[in-house]
């Protein structure tokens, strides 16, 4: 299962954007903790303690437990607003859940059995369309990760979302049978069959140009025989 993760907050006295900018010249960074039928709580966190657990890789598919003022609050990342310019984090909103809350995340799609793929020990290249799959999950039983196996897969084989065993509980968040990942041949592969293609076109007209000189030669043939 993912980790829970821990942070701690402070309460905001003032809201502002002028409070705002002081808070983040100090090192901090605005939050807000809302939702579970509760009123909204503005808070703020250290921006080198927010930044750590981001480049953790897994920060929106955790449940992160807010310590404000000694009261323990389980909530989940749901955005992280970042400077355009220096990728400083301005502002990060929580929601507020139970302990076993439904909720939505992305769980990162990890694949395995590379060796064991057919298609890929001839030169085939693993081409990943889905990277995060959206999940709805118990709180309590959010997975770190969804692990697939390549084993048996052929250039040309797709892997659907219909193929991968979810865990229990969890259901997909898109109802379409979407494409997670496919075996496509090398590039280097791909470039003789185009020279092929490209040189069969060539090759037919050659071919017609030569049938059709033909044809008067053979009438011209007949004339002298009559």
């Amino acid at each position: 299962m993912s980790e829970v993760l821990d942070l701690s907050a402070e309460a905001r006295e003032r809201a502002g954007k002028g409070a705002s900018r002081a808070m983040r010249r100090e090192g901090r960074v605005p939050a807000v903790i809302y939702g579970n039928k509760q009123e909204p709580v503005s808070v703020h966190v250290e921006e080198k303690v927010l930044m750590k657990l981001l480049h953790t890789g897994h920060f929106f598919n955790s449940v992160v437990m807010l310590d404000v003022a000694g009261k323990k609050i389980r909530t989940l990342p749901k955005d992280v607003q970042f400077h355009p310019v220096t990728d400083r984090p301005l502002h990060a909103d929580f929601l507020r859940i139970g302990e076993h809350t439904k909720v939505t995340v992305d769980v990162p799609v990890h694949f395995k059995d590379e060796e064991l793929s057919p298609g890929i020990k001839k030169g085939g290249v693993l081409n990943i369309v889905v990277h995060d799959l959206g999940l709805t999950v118990d709180a309590a039983e959010i997975p770190e990760e969804i692990v697939v196996s390549l084993k048996g897969l052929n250039v040309g084989d797709s892997i659907h979302l219909s193929q991968i065993k979810l865990p229990k509980g969890a259901t997909a968040a898109d109802t379409d049978d979407v494409t997670i990942a496919t075996i496509v041949a090398p590039s280097a592969l791909k470039a003789e069959e185009a020279e092929a293609a490209e040189a069969a076109e060539a090759e037919a007209p050659a071919e017609d140009e030569a049938a059709e000189g033909e044809a008067p030669a053979a009438e011209g043939e007949e004339g002298a025989e009559g």
